[in-house]
């Protein structure tokens, strides 16, 4: 009886670290993305007339959003810095900085002066806010993910099922966003906006609670163990899996760029163009956002049942389809119609954005992971998630039509399909050898 407890003890130990692998990559990714997208949400909403003042809406409008590029753009920086460090020194070093940076900057945008108290410099200041967001925001993702899936089983089990965790921060983050500027925004015309920011600071130090119980995952210990951690492992991975990288960003196009047009534009959209008031608006996303705290892991978990790459293809090509829906519901200016489009957005989306994480955590082998999944996913910040807003901003504006931003979002979908369908689908290959030194095994 003792030996059976004592062979039962590694079982049971690692049970634990998963679950709590898992609790901290959602919790961690949650407090990410609430602190990226409040900024979002503020830039699309308030930031325009308090840092960028101009007798043109639409131009102030674009200014305000182009700080909030920058943090996309800055993304892959911070892609390249800590996946560098995340395949050198581990997972959860790399985790526990970047959490860090990201509460200090969003706490810091908090007390930035406005433009009518310092001028140009609180736009300034903004941007390079922004952009420490970016960067933190860019290693943050790929170590969450790594967290989560290499503490469970190696080979095929529900390693979709565990990678949807840390994207289901993303919707955690979003309700978590927009409730706290609706709540704090209307309390006071000056201090009001700011005090979800400075809140920011107090959620970090919880993720980063959370994060110092958590041991480095087994994956990377091994490699620790067999000596086998590369030097400089970006540069190796640019060099043996550049195609990988290329496909994942391509990958992402067709759910980043909706994606953003569905959580930030729509503010501006259905506000300045459908004449709708904006708590309503904020009301509606925070209902998509709901949804998708159950639909983001119920994509990851049929991922394991269909493979990764056969329901990606699905859910791109609805995307397409959902493109030209959703644009003329919404411009019937019917507010149950309008509510539809918003929520209904939600679980299209996710039917991408549930086995994206694990499809792309899958495609690079274990001692490049952290660098080449992180490289891929956030190069799609500059190419599509970043421009979107603005593309959509410029689309309207240009041809006075919804019906371009709805041709963009198809063409970019379309994408997303190719991508995936010229990406391998690892989903039963064993996740602790290293692939480029194994034959794979496919299902």
């Amino acid at each position: 009886m003792v030996e059976e407890q004592r062979q039962d003890a590694p079982g049971e130990q690692k049970k634990r670290q998963l679950v709590r692998a898992v609790i901290a990559s959602a919790v961690g990714t949650s407090i990410e993305w609430y602190d990226f997208f409040l900024y979002g949400f503020a830039a699309s909403t308030i930031f325009a007339e308090l840092f960028f003042p101009t007798s043109d809406a639409t131009t102030g409008l674009l200014l305000a959003l182009g700080t909030y590029f920058g943090g996309f753009a800055a993304r892959p920086i911070g892609a390249a810095i800590f996946g560098h460090y995340g395949d050198r020194i581990g997972r959860k070093a790399t985790l526990i900085i970047t959490l860090l940076a990201m509460g200090i900057a969003t706490a810091l945008v908090g007390l930035v002066p406005t433009y009518e108290q310092i001028g140009i410099w609180g736009g300034i200041l903004l941007t390079v806010l922004r952009l420490i967001q970016g960067i933190s925001v860019g290693g943050e993702w790929g170590g969450s993910v790594l967290l989560a899936t290499e503490w469970g089983q190696s080979r095929g089990g529900k390693r979709g099922f565990l990678g949807s965790w840390p994207q289901f921060g993303v919707p955690v983050g979003l309700v978590l966003g927009y409730l706290a500027l609706q709540i704090f925004q209307p309390l006071d015309p000056y201090w009001g906006w700011r005090i979800p920011f400075l809140l920011s600071i107090l959620m970090a130090a919880v993720g980063l609670y959370i994060r110092l119980g958590i041991l480095e995952t087994p994956v990377f210990t091994k490699l620790i163990q067999e000596n086998r951690v590369e030097r400089v492992p970006v540069r190796e991975v640019l060099r043996k899996n550049w195609r990988e990288i290329v496909l994942s960003a391509l990958l992402r196009t067709g759910q980043q760029a909706p994606f953003y047009i569905f959580t930030v534009f729509i503010l501006t959209y259905a506000t300045r163009t459908l004449g709708f008031e904006a708590g309503d608006v904020y009301l509606y996303v925070i209902v998509a956002g709901i949804v998708s705290l159950v639909t983001v892991p119920f994509w990851g978990y049929i991922s394991d049942l269909v493979g990764r790459r056969r329901l990606y293809i699905v859910g791109a090509a609805a995307m397409v389809v959902w493109s030209f829906i959703y644009w003329p519901l919404l411009d019937t200016r019917v507010p149950a119609l309008v509510f539809l489009a918003i929520v209904l957005a939600a679980p299209i989306h996710d039917i991408q954005y549930g086995p994206q994480a694990t499809f792309i955590a899958e495609s690079f082998t274990g001692r490049l992971r952290y660098s080449g999944a992180s490289l891929g996913y956030q190069l799609a910040s500059v190419t599509a998630g970043g421009p979107a807003p603005l593309i959509a901003v410029w689309l309207y504006a240009t041809y006075q039509s919804s019906m371009s931003i709805a041709i963009y979002m198809a063409i970019c979908s379309l994408i997303s399909v190719a991508a995936a369908w010229a990406l391998k689908d690892r989903s039963q290959q064993d996740y602790a050898v290293e692939y480029d030194e194994a034959q794979p095994r496919t299902g």
